[in-house]
């Protein structure tokens, strides 16, 4: 059962030196404002907790892993700072996780969209059901995935960031997705992933922890740059937001 709160849930299990991370929405699990803020700071904290050396993030349900960005906060944008700082959630979200000492497994049940699919590929090793397909879908509503687009790209490159963020109606399946690098591994059932999940997490928590943190600069080198680039693409994101084309699109995608 999930979540019936408007403002979303999220919680935090710790279990030895493995934290889960649970977020929650009822609609499709997708991230207002609040949530983002709440998952940054989750994040941030964890990072300083020595006693931590693995954090799992997941969503709750057996459906959709992440919707993306609230619809309902998207569409209430009425100037360029709402826009920027709504986009923005997103870009602390990834730089949290990218300065994140910990290693960060995801788990994607579901489905996922927009910025969820930016979320998957911030984790540093992502688990992943055959139901979890992937869209970014802000083309086909007048915006597009910029703040997203730097992370999914470190993941699976240029040529299938064009072919995902360019076809806005399409779903690329599980296999699509782990083929070019965004999931690790891909399983039949949500039980054989959380068999598998729970064995890594054990196996990767009882590593060095001085080696992990190490070793998560080095897979993020190159990136420091991201703390100013993520915030501009939400200020352009949040322009593109208040245009027009995307008013009608939006409107036009609510009926």
């Amino acid at each position: 059962m999930g979540t019936t709160r408007t403002n979303g849930s999220l919680y935090t299990k710790i279990n030895g030196s493995i934290a889960t991370i649970e977020f929650g929405h009822p609609a499709s699990n997708s991230f207002v404002a609040e949530l983002l803020q709440r998952l940054t700071a989750e994040f941030d904290k964890l990072s300083e907790n020595s006693n931590i050396s693995v954090i799992l993030l997941k969503s709750e349900g057996d459906r959709a892993f992440c919707a993306g960005a609230s619809f309902d906060e998207l569409m209430a944008v009425s100037n360029l700072e709402e826009g920027k700082v709504f986009f923005s959630g997103f870009a602390n979200v990834i730089n949290a996780m990218r300065n994140c000492k910990k290693v960060i497994v995801g788990r994607v049940q579901g489905k996922t969209v927009g910025g969820g699919v930016g979320l998957a590929a911030a984790c540093d090793y992502v688990f992943a059901t055959v139901e979890a397909s992937i869209r970014l879908s802000e083309l086909a509503i007048g915006i597009a995935p910029l703040v997203i687009a730097p992370a999914v790209k470190r993941k699976i490159g240029t040529a299938a960031l064009s072919n995902l963020s360019l076809h806005p109606s399409e779903w690329k399946n599980a296999y699509w997705a782990k083929e070019k690098g965004l999931f690790s591994k891909v399983f039949e059932t949500t039980k054989e992933l959380d068999e598998n999940l729970d064995f890594f997490t054990k196996q990767l928590a009882s590593y060095n922890p001085e080696a992990l943190e190490e070793w998560k600069k080095v897979l993020w080198e190159d990136t420091s740059h991201w703390k100013t680039l993520l915030p501009e693409r939400a200020a352009i994101t949040g322009k593109l937001v208040l245009s027009t084309f995307t008013r009608n699109a939006l409107s036009k995608f609510k009926k």
